[in-house]
């Protein structure tokens, strides 16, 4: 599902060059659920950002779908992300002026759907996490765990083929978290390819497979039963 090869990522602070990703090999399997973790600054969010083509690499390759992705043009590379890929984010990132129903439906609209084809599509996504109940409540009319389950159902109502997730609990309390890493198992236990950004080991220890960081490399990729 996702191959890189000799992956980096440097950024330059005067004369210093920091190498947030350095040199990363790494595959996804289709279907895995990848728990990305490390401390503070070890470039969890920065390979996260390259793999989801959201960012790109001073060097190395990145395949998705037997896709180069990195040689697609910037048209190409946008409407492959808006197809292939799902994301959800730590601060929800949902417009606090449209319902449940519509922050849903936005991104369906941007891929050409017709507005009966996605509130067809965005309502089955809601329903999927949950929400189908509130549907047009406003965000401010939702806890912050049913806001990150309207990011989850934005991220999910084209059907990607990854979801990218970046901390997705970091702003929630332990039960709140719970019901939203419970909807990711959910996604996972269908068919869905999940990588997710982690600080918790009791969370990534939920995924397939746990890939740790430090400096940018990966010093670890284990089975949560080798923890």
């Amino acid at each position: 599902m996702i191959k890189t090869e000799k992956l980096t990522k440097v950024y330059k602070s005067g004369a210093t060059e920091i190498r947030a990703i350095d040199n990363i090999d790494l595959q996804v399997r289709k279907g895995e659920f990848l728990a990305i973790t490390g401390k503070s600054g070890s470039g969890k969010s920065t390979l996260l950002y390259q793999l989801g083509m959201l960012d790109i690499p001073n060097h190395g390759t990145i395949h998705i779908n037997d896709v180069d992705v990195l040689k697609l043009s910037d048209e190409t590379r946008t409407k492959f992300r808006l197809k292939e890929l799902g994301y959800v984010f730590q601060d929800y990132a949902i417009l606090p002026s449209l319902s449940a129903l519509e922050n849903v439906m936005l991104p369906l609209l941007m891929q050409g759907e017709s507005k009966s084809e996605a509130i067809r599509k965005a309502t089955k996504a809601l329903d999927r996490v949950g929400l189908g109940d509130r549907i047009n409540n406003l965000p401010s009319q939702l806890s912050g765990g049913q806001q990150q389950r309207v990011s989850i159902a934005r991220a999910i109502g084209h059907e990607p083929s990854i979801i990218f997730a970046d901390e997705p609990t970091a702003n929630l309390d332990s039960e709140t978290s719970k019901a939203v890493l419970e909807a990711f198992l959910e996604l996972h236990h269908e068919g869905q390819t999940i990588v997710m950004v982690t600080h918790e080991k009791d969370y990534a220890v939920l995924g397939d497979r746990i890939i740790e960081l430090k400096d940018g490399k990966i010093i670890a990729d284990n089975k949560p039963h080798h923890l």
